[in-house]
């Protein structure tokens, strides 16, 4: 069904364990976590880590849907320069100037070029979409990243600074919020 993980092509890099309170991994996720345009709430889960590696000094969360019908996939959101104490983001983090982000965080804008989270909707016909919520840790304090840079130039950045990785994957399909 799925032949595609945007994960499988970069270096490997060991694993760490990612959790949510509110989502199941390969499971449909609820409907906070799909767009207002369909009936959600554009709510970024609550996301919780552990067993990333002791050097660690920063992290950097992701969140991208390969199965969009572009050649590019589609980023819903993607913050850098989360500190290395922080290993829990509540639910709605990732709201437009979120209190619950730490102030050091950036976020960068998705594909809608706004600089917050945006939920699921994947178009009708296009089948079950998988959101990869990724956790990465980070060799660097910071990252020196413009601020108005796209996912993938982060994606770029932490191809070098990337001890380990957690990955939860939530599905979505058109029709999903009830």
């Amino acid at each position: 069904m799925f032949d595609y993980d945007p994960y499988k092509v970069l270096a490997p890099v060991p694993s760490f364990t990612l959790m949510s309170d509110e989502i199941q991994d390969g499971r449909l996720m609820p409907a906070a976590q799909y767009s207002q345009s369909v009936g959600g709430s554009d709510a970024s889960p609550h996301l919780s880590w552990s067993g990333f590696a002791p050097e660690t000094k920063s992290f950097a969360l992701t969140c991208f849907d390969p199965d969009a019908p572009t050649a590019s996939g589609f980023w819903h959101w993607a913050v850098f320069n989360i500190p290395a104490e922080v290993t829990t983001l509540e639910s709605n983090a990732g709201a437009p100037s979120s209190p619950l982000l730490p102030s050091a965080a950036v976020t960068l804008p998705n594909e809608m070029r706004l600089s917050h989270f945006i939920g699921a909707a994947p178009p009708q016909g296009t089948g079950v979409h998988r959101y990869f919520f990724v956790v990465h840790a980070l060799d660097v304090e910071s990252l020196d990243i413009d601020p108005r840079a796209t996912p993938a130039v982060l994606g770029f950045n932490l191809h070098f600074h990337t001890l380990g990785r957690a990955i939860l994957t939530g599905l979505g399909e058109f029709g999903a919020p009830a």
